[in-house]
């Protein structure tokens, strides 16, 4: 068996204009060194401006889908996005049971219709108890960390609230800094390990948080260290939003394949 090329998965819903999920995560997977396998939680209908719909898999399904991957490849990592119900959650739960050895990252995608969003409480108190105690990362921005920590008022406290799950590392994303830069903040168990400034890109590219989620989970398969893992992907997602391009007439699509053009 070839273990040259380090295997990832990614668990996530099918975006139809590219710009985020499965699409999204395979260009950043091979952008990277790495070979995406890929299970479908979900079907969204959506292009670069706005979601019409979005229908998640038959728990059954999800769950063949993993195994199958699972049981046949050496999955170096796993990366979970959207997740679109609580049974979705629960299959996904037996599955990682029985693998708590990968590493996981999880994005609490809140991209996609509040309704149907991770950030629904039904979902995330599911998600909360049944994957968090599996992830090795979790990377929440501002507005999903204040949703999922309903019981703390400040940054600091809500990582803190979210580590407890049983998490090992946060990354919080972000938070608004001085001179046009925003701040991220890792952290573990013991608190606020590392911050990182980068500067602004306007406008808004799509489907940017996944991106960065997706290449944690790559430079974790290709055995860094949690510090050079989230330093690179970050380098790596700002490099693909300063490149990113319109196109459809919604939001920019960051380029995640950036460097072929040099």
């Amino acid at each position: 068996m070839d273990t040259r090329q380090p295997v990832i998965l990614t668990i996530t819903h099918h975006d139809p204009s590219g710009s985020a999920g499965i699409t999204a995560d395979t260009e950043t997977a091979v952008s990277l060194g790495c070979h995406c396998t890929s299970v479908v939680s979900a079907i969204s209908v959506c292009d670069t401006g706005e979601l019409h719909g979005v229908a998640p898999v038959e728990d059954t399904l999800l769950v063949e889908q993993a195994r199958a991957v699972l049981e046949d490849m050496p999955v170096a990592a796993i990366k979970i996005g959207y997740l679109g119900s609580v049974e979705n959650v629960q299959a996904l739960h037996s599955v990682l049971s029985d693998y708590p050895d990968i590493p996981l990252v999880i994005d609490p995608d809140a991209t996609l219709a509040d309704k149907d969003s991770m950030l629904a409480p039904p979902l995330w108190a599911a998600m909360s108890s049944l994957l968090l105690p599996f992830a090795t990362m979790v990377c929440p921005n501002r507005r999903e960390a204040r949703a999922m920590a309903v019981e703390a008022d400040v940054l600091d406290a809500q990582a803190q609230e979210l580590l407890e799950s049983g998490c090992r590392y946060l990354l919080l994303t972000g938070v608004p800094a001085a001179e046009q830069k925003l701040e991220n903040r890792l952290y573990d168990e013991r608190g606020l390990v590392r911050q990182f400034l980068w500067q602004q890109l306007p406008p808004a590219a799509y489907g940017t948080c996944g991106t960065l989620a997706t290449a944690i989970a790559c430079h974790i398969a290709h055995g860094l260290t949690m510090i050079e893992a989230v330093s690179r992907s970050q380098q790596f997602t700002w490099s693909a939003i300063a490149d990113s391009r319109r196109l459809g007439m919604g939001r920019p699509v960051p380029n995640r394949l950036f460097w072929t053009k040099r």
